[in-house]
């Protein structure tokens, strides 16, 4: 029986990426054959990533109940398909909060503290002895600078550091930072995007105490591009948190250059989120200097004004 790899809904280039270097390394180490796969459209971003190093797009899937599977990237619930319950949970490799997914029988378990899954898995490979192929460290080494904003996340580590050096050799990429900023303009585009596409491109949804909060990120090289849109973008924001019953809907716009965040807000107590960053919002938005992180500078912050 086969065994399905893939990381969280909305998928970004770490749980893509992952998913294919993982089942890369199980295939050479069990008799069951791994299978890359995602739960929904790839982003710009990891198409650039894909093309760049002849990656082959992963296995669309939307339901696992019955299937063997090993996570990437989450161990968040609402992240995975509504039957994971369902299935039988391998293994998992993460960089997050420990979340609530739950299994019925022992499983692998990677987790790290760290700034990219993908750094994990490079150890894993190391630990296993096992070597990466040129295309596949390629495309690990773009996922973790896609994951540390190019070395600028306060969640990147010299273990991170390390590990793009190492791939780059691999994948004899001399100027890897040159090629992080291509890829960062490929996931700067907006033109042509729409309001929704534009808030579900990097959206996690969080349970928080009683409450549903979503949270969606956009890194770009310069977020101005959005002014106009600002607008738009908040309408569509009204409309996800009903959609979705949601308490909050927060939106990241965050400046890789400028190093910080425009946070767009709605919620049913705006409080909490003054409360969370000890700042008022104005026209229902904040800076947030120096915030680059969803995972180390949001959710932290964020969740205990549920509890």
């Amino acid at each position: 029986m086969s065994v399905y790899v893939f990381g969280h809904r909305n998928p970004d280039s770490d749980s893509i990426v992952g998913a294919i270097a993982i089942s890369y390394l199980k295939n050479q180490l069990e008799d069951e054959e791994y299978i890359p796969a995602r739960q929904g459209d790839i982003s710009a971003e990891t198409e650039f990533i894909l093309n760049k190093f002849g990656g082959k797009l992963p296995e669309l899937k939307t339901s696992v109940a019955g299937e063997k599977v090993y996570l990437v990237d989450s161990t968040d619930k609402p992240h995975f398909q509504d039957d994971i319950d369902e299935a039988t949970i391998l293994g998992i490799i993460d960089h997050h909060k420990l979340g609530d997914i739950m299994t019925s029988t022992p499983l692998e378990c990677w987790i790290r503290p760290i700034g990219c899954s993908n750094t994990v898995v490079k150890e894993v490979y190391d630990a296993m002895g096992v070597a990466i192929p040129k295309d596949i460290a390629g495309m690990m080494m773009l996922a973790i600078l896609s994951d540390t904003v190019i070395f600028k996340s306060p969640t990147c580590t010299k273990v991170d550091t390390k590990a793009v050096k190492e791939l780059a050799k691999i994948a004899e990429i001399e100027d890897y930072k040159a090629l992080a900023m291509e890829m960062f303009i490929v996931k700067s585009a907006t033109e042509g995007a729409s309001a929704r596409s534009l808030n579900t491109r990097d959206y996690k949804a969080f349970n928080m105490g009683d409450a549903k909060v979503g949270i969606n990120q956009l890194e770009m090289i310069d977020i101005s591009a959005l002014d106009e849109r600002k607008v738009e973008i908040y309408a569509d924001m009204v409309a996800m948190k009903e959609e979705e019953g949601l308490h909050t809907m927060l939106v990241l716009l965050t400046d890789i250059m400028k190093e910080g965040s425009q946070l767009l807000c709605v919620s049913d107590d705006a409080s909490k989120i003054e409360a969370a960053f000890d700042k008022k919002l104005e026209n229902n938005q904040v800076w947030l200097d120096g915030v680059l992180s969803r995972k180390k500078q949001v959710v932290p912050f964020v969740q205990p004004q549920f509890s």
